[in-house]
């Protein structure tokens, strides 16, 4: 598949993401990342906001899984309490988790994305198995190394959004 560090579209957050969005550019499966993408590091709380979306996603024709590179429970944890499936240790951006995603919802690559905040890992994971790539911004950078990362990928949200229809 295409190696790239352009994502398919941005959004400010992953709750920007509709039902109606994602079935009209043909998405029958959105596998999300976990932190900073749904909830902070800090957290496994979500806002209220995200609840909501989360069970409207549930509710709708487009399913969604959770991918992470996270080996702490506590995303399993939150997926089990919310009743959303979830594939943890997924490696991104190498394709192990997102084909094991894949292979257990049985639909090719052109139907899915991934939504995430990092382009290092959930970008180029998506894109180099074919899947559509969402960038989301990061909900919250809260130590130095997670705001360097993001000052790394502006150059490349920079060609995104001048390339591409982003919303």
């Amino acid at each position: 598949m295409a190696f790239s560090f352009l994502p398919t579209m941005i959004v400010d957050s992953v709750t920007d993401l509709t039902p109606e969005f994602l079935t009209n550019r043909g998405i029958k499966l959105l596998m999300l990342d976990f932190d900073n993408t749904i909830v902070p590091y800090t957290t496994d709380i979500p806002t209220q906001k995200m609840e909501q979306w989360l069970r409207n996603m549930q509710n709708s024709q487009v399913k969604i899984c959770v991918v992470s590179n996270s080996k702490n429970d506590r995303v399993k944890i939150f997926c089990n309490q919310y009743g959303i499936d979830c594939i943890t240790h997924a490696k991104k951006p190498f394709p192990k988790g997102i084909r094991e995603c894949l292979s257990k919802y049985h639909l090719s690559p052109e139907k899915c994305a991934l939504a995430g905040d990092q382009i290092y890992t959930d970008t180029m994971g998506a894109r180099g198995c074919g899947v559509q790539a969402i960038l989301v911004n990061a909900i919250h950078n809260h130590n130095i190394w997670l705001k360097l990362r993001h000052v790394a990928e502006l150059p490349f949200i920079f060609i995104a959004r001048n390339r591409r229809i982003l919303k």
